[in-house]
């Protein structure tokens, strides 16, 4: 699939599994790149898988000949998000705190 057809084209961005590996490869040396060894989001367009993203290290492989700029940027806010949540919740500082006190939240 060379062309996409943006108005019809179902788009996903899902986690790899294992029957993934082939694909996975194939972006890979279609990209001259190294196979991403790390936990994968992918593209998938239309069933076609057109890239992947390395969620441990942010590393790339998709589709030279499918205009995936925009599928990257796609996978790159979803690693994000996951991320984020992943995140640990950030302590409150001492400013935040003494205000929710003044405001009667915190004893």
């Amino acid at each position: 699939m060379n062309r996409l057809d943006r108005t019809t084209a179902t788009l996903a961005i899902r986690p790899a599994f294992d029957d993934d590996a082939d694909a996975v490869a194939r972006l890979a040396a279609l990209d001259s790149a190294p196979v991403p060894a790390g936990p994968l989001l992918l593209a998938v367009v239309d069933g076609c898988r057109l890239a992947a993203l390395d969620l441990d290290t942010g590393a790339v492989v998709s589709d030279p000949f499918s205009p995936t700029d925009e599928l990257v940027a796609l996978l790159r806010l979803r690693a994000d998000r996951l991320h984020a949540a992943a995140a640990p919740p950030r302590r409150r500082g001492r400013a935040q705190r003494l205000a929710q006190r003044a405001r009667g939240r915190v004893a």
